[in-house]
């Protein structure tokens, strides 16, 4: 094979060589310049390039170039071109008279005379090309040189895919380990254990559909005598969305704690966020101020709307809609809604991952399902009522993965 190819014993020795250059470094850029700085030196070149060839429109760029001014521009597209098309390597000793590339600008502009190109192959994909010329005495390069380069591009585009793969493993790994931090910090953020507040049962569940979720909850005490309860849906996922999430979260806890209405609260959250709105995103929120003897501050901010479950009355419907999601615009048209609770009387939130699960039927749970499976259950304590719920939607969506987060909160007022 040694001499069909015209490659001698030296020739084997610099292919070697190269080979041990050129898969010293997995770093993408150093691979590069050594493969390319190993080009330059077994063919005895003058300037070099290595170029991508887009796997979808054929198109090559420049990923190095070398030189005497290390210029981008002026290789012959012809003779590129025609490797691309042909995929085979290609030599010209007298670039200016060979009829076969009709000499286009750029051989008669800077002189060129022997030109050398071959592809790079990974089996059948083309991922780019290795060009070289001089502008020296015609019939600088020989065939040898032109199997030699055949044979270092072979090696060439095995280097080069592994040290494309290394950094996408790498680049891959560090999004895992930002996303993983991420999602730790939002679990942290998630209340730890839920406030003992007189008269109430609070149980809650959230799941993420993916690393970091665009849901969360919160619960926490406004003194001795009430607490609130959040629960909101950011309109992003990934890691913006748990960032976004921490920030409103602060927000609405600071305003509450300052003594603020549950009305007041989203308000001036909504205003907050607004002053800082180039991230584009929104979260709906359904806030709630619950106080001792059953009295609840209702405020929907483009949320699902809560279920009430009425004891005396054996059944649970639907309150009332509210205004905009928050961040969204200004002057947001919120209303404050308050009820009292009797013994027995259950209030229940949710995110959309929840009424909107789906079967494979490509059927909804959706909220007359979740009414049913309140009713059903209501006379259960808040965190059994809670678990049916979610049995419930699994039962329907079987072996369907949940393509959205997941957020539930039970609030059960036992008087």
């Amino acid at each position: 094979m040694s001499e069909a190819l015209n490659l001698s014993p030296d020739h084997l020795a610099v292919i070697y060589r190269v080979s041990g250059m050129m898969n010293s470094s997995l770093d993408f850029d150093t691979a590069l310049e050594n493969i390319m700085g190993a080009v330059m030196t077994v063919v005895n070149a003058e300037r070099g390039f290595m170029l991508r060839v887009d796997e979808a429109t054929g198109e090559p760029s420049v990923l190095v170039a070398r030189g005497p001014t290390n210029d981008t521009e002026g290789y012959s597209t012809t003779i590129v071109n025609q490797v691309i098309k042909t995929r085979q390597p290609m030599l010209t000793n007298n670039a200016q008279f060979d009829d076969r590339y009709q000499p286009g600008q750029s051989i008669i502009i800077r002189g060129l005379r022997a030109i050398l190109c071959a592809p790079l192959l990974i089996k059948d994909r083309l991922i780019g090309v290795i060009y070289v010329d001089t502008s020296m005495r015609a019939g600088n390069f020989t065939p040898g040189d032109r199997d030699l380069l055949g044979a270092v591009a072979a090696h060439a585009a095995i280097a080069l895919e592994n040290a494309r793969l290394y950094s996408l493993a790498v680049e891959q790994g560090r999004l895992m380990r930002e996303l993983q931090m991420a999602r730790e910090i939002q679990e942290s953020l998630l209340p730890q254990h839920m406030p003992q507040m007189p008269g109430y049962e609070i149980a809650a569940h959230w799941e993420s559909a993916r690393e970091v979720a665009g849901d969360f909850y919160d619960v926490f005490a406004l003194g001795d005598d009430h607490f609130a309860v959040v629960i909101a849906d950011v309109s992003d996922k990934g890691a913006p969305a748990a960032l976004f999430m921490a920030v409103a979260r602060t927000m609405i806890r600071t305003m509450a704690h300052a003594g603020s209405t549950a009305l007041d609260t989203l308000s001036h959250t909504n205003d907050l966020i607004l002053e800082d709105a180039e991230s584009g995103m929104f979260v709906t929120v359904y806030f709630s101020m619950y106080r001792t003897g059953g009295m609840v501050e209702h405020v929907n901010a483009g949320h699902n709307p809560s279920i009430l479950y009425r004891h005396n009355e054996k059944r649970a419907f639907l309150l009332p809609q509210g205004g905009r999601a928050i961040g969204w615009f200004p002057d947001n048209p919120l209303r404050r809604d308050e009820i009292r609770m009797q013994p027995g009387d259950i209030c229940v939130y949710y995110t959309d991952g929840v009424s909107e699960a789906s079967n494979r039927a490509d059927q909804m749970y959706g909220e007359e399902r979740l009414i049913a499976a309140l009713q059903r259950n209501a006379h259960l304590p808040a965190d059994q009522i809670l678990s049916a719920i979610l049995k419930d939607v699994d039962a329907f969506c079987e072996d369907v993965d949940p393509f959205d987060d997941q957020t539930l909160v039970v609030v059960r007022f036992t008087g």
